[in-house]
């Protein structure tokens, strides 16, 4: 039976805890130039609705670590920018691939390909959810933190689809998270109160940064605008004024606190310069485990083997 990757709490325990021992295994072997090529003959169709730097990047180099191919797809190239449905385009890609991976606007386009397609379908982003960079980065924190159970973790800054995916793990990952969010900018209402009452660890929502980022282990944050919200740029700068990752945020968490960034970062709005390129800063290492995580994600995926 297929399996695919559409959103953190889709996954049970085992599978959670296996792609980030995996992801663990991997990396090692990489450093050390070890050759690994279970994908060897596979092909990966990578669809893009939206711009990609880490997530093109860490899912074209790892499949080709991995020994396949993975071929770029933007949507305006293929038949969907003509109207081809979902449905179609997955039921056709199915004869061709070993694996699909979508980058999109909505959740719905990602879970229609999961429905049809006859092969592991990986959500790569959504408006909703972005699963790839949160298993990334529950990964980072168990490498700097040496586990994720009870890790306090301040998201400060919009509740997009990075905040939805942290609620997301949270319920299968017992870490205590807060965010810090301007009023009218709240994560999804529905993940939202699911996590403050299903999740084995708590969810907390603030509206004073310096709260939620007090006592912390991780400091994180996302862009203000992201991509299709260009419009609305000068009223989210107003209303994020202070909901930035600077040095008096960071005053307030533990002195061994790390702040993470899913990056692109915009400099000077949701974090300084001083903090990013700071002593504290993990964001490079952040960005490189995705390409380690996301091997691991294909290699189990579309290899067929439980790791």
């Amino acid at each position: 039976m297929k399996k695919d990757l559409l959103n953190v709490s889709g996954l049970n325990a085992a599978d959670l805890i296996s792609i980030l021992d995996h992801a663990g295994r991997i990396k090692a072997w990489h450093k050390e130039g070890r050759e690994y090529t279970p994908l060897k003959g596979k092909t990966l169709g990578m669809i893009f609705y939206k711009s990609s730097t880490r997530t093109r990047l860490s899912f074209e180099v790892g499949m080709y670590q991995l020994g396949g191919l993975a071929i770029f797809l933007s949507n305006r190239d293929i038949q969907l920018g003509r109207g081809e449905t979902e449905e179609d385009t997955a039921k056709i890609m199915s004869r061709y691939l070993d694996g699909i991976m979508v980058r999109t606007f909505s959740q719905e386009s990602v879970e229609a390909f999961a429905r049809t397609a006859a092969i592991p379908v990986i959500n790569g982003l959504t408006d909703l959810l972005h699963p790839c960079q949160i298993l990334s980065d529950l990964f980072t924190i168990k490498e700097k933190k040496g586990g994720c159970e009870g890790v306090r973790i301040a998201y400060i800054g919009d509740g997009n689809n990075i905040a939805n995916s942290w609620i997301d793990a949270a319920l299968r990952v017992p870490i205590h998270l807060r965010l810090a969010c301007p009023q009218g900018y709240d994560p999804d209402r529905g993940f939202l109160a699911r996590g403050e009452k299903e999740a084995a660890a708590k969810v907390e929502l603030f509206r004073d940064p310096s709260e939620a980022a007090d006592g912390a282990d991780v400091l994180y944050t996302d862009v203000w605008t992201s991509m299709g919200q260009e419009a609305e740029k000068d009223a989210r700068a107003e209303a994020f004024r202070n909901f930035q990752i600077n040095r008096r945020i960071v005053e307030q968490a533990r002195k061994d606190a790390i702040v993470m960034h899913c990056l692109p970062a915009h400099r000077g709005e949701e974090i300084t310069s001083e903090v990013i390129d700071g002593p504290r800063s993990v964001v490079l290492d952040q960005a490189e485990n995705r390409l380690h995580v996301q091997k691991a994600v294909m290699d189990i995926l579309m290899g067929g083997k439980e790791k």
